[in-house]
C-alpha cells in the first residue's frame, strides 16, 4: 500500500524566457514551479539514509535545468518535459507539477496563470479519480 507519502517541493523560483510571444523570449520572466513527488517514505523514514528516498537537491537541479535550458512555447511543453524527466530519474510512483507564470501577459489583472499535470510511472495505478 503507497498511502499518502509524498516530498514537496514548493515556490521554486526560476528567471527564464519560455513563451509564446516574442517579448517573452527576449525580456524573460519570473516563474515558479510546485512538485510533488509519490513515494513510499517508510523505509527512508526508518533507515535515516538518503538513499531510500528521493534526494530533493536532485530534483531541484534537474527542475532548474529544464527551466533555465531552451525555452519552450508552452508552460504544457514544459511540465510534460519535468515530469517525464523526473518519473524517468527518480524512483517516484507520481508526480504533480505545477508551473506558474504570474506576469503572463494577458490584459487584465489576475494573480497567477499556472499549469498543472498529475503523471505516473508507465503501469502504475496510483492518480487520484483513476479508475482501479
Amino acid at each position: 500500500m503507497w498511502g499518502h507519502d509524498v516530498i514537496h517541493l514548493r515556490g521554486l523560483e526560476f528567471y527564464a524566457y519560455h513563451g509564446v510571444c516574442p517579448q517573452e523570449n527576449t525580456l524573460g520572466q519570473k516563474f515558479m514551479v510546485d512538485a510533488d513527488l509519490f513515494i513510499s517514505l517508510k523505509t527512508a523514514g526508518k533507515s535515516d539514509k538518503v538513499t531510500d528516498t528521493v534526494n530533493y537537491t536532485q530534483v531541484y537541479d534537474l527542475i532548474a535545468k529544464c527551466m533555465l535550458g531552451k525555452p519552450v512555447n508552452l508552460l504544457e511543453c514544459l511540465a510534460e518535459q519535468i515530469a517525464g524527466l523526473i518519473l524517468a530519474s527518480f524512483a517516484c510512483r507520481a508526480v504533480r507539477l505545477e508551473i506558474h507564470k504570474p506576469q503572463a501577459p494577458v490584459a487584465g489583472i489576475f494573480r497567477d496563470i499556472s499549469v498543472e499535470i498529475w503523471r505516473e510511472q508507465e503501469g502504475a495505478d496510483f492518480l487520484p479519480g483513476k479508475k482501479r
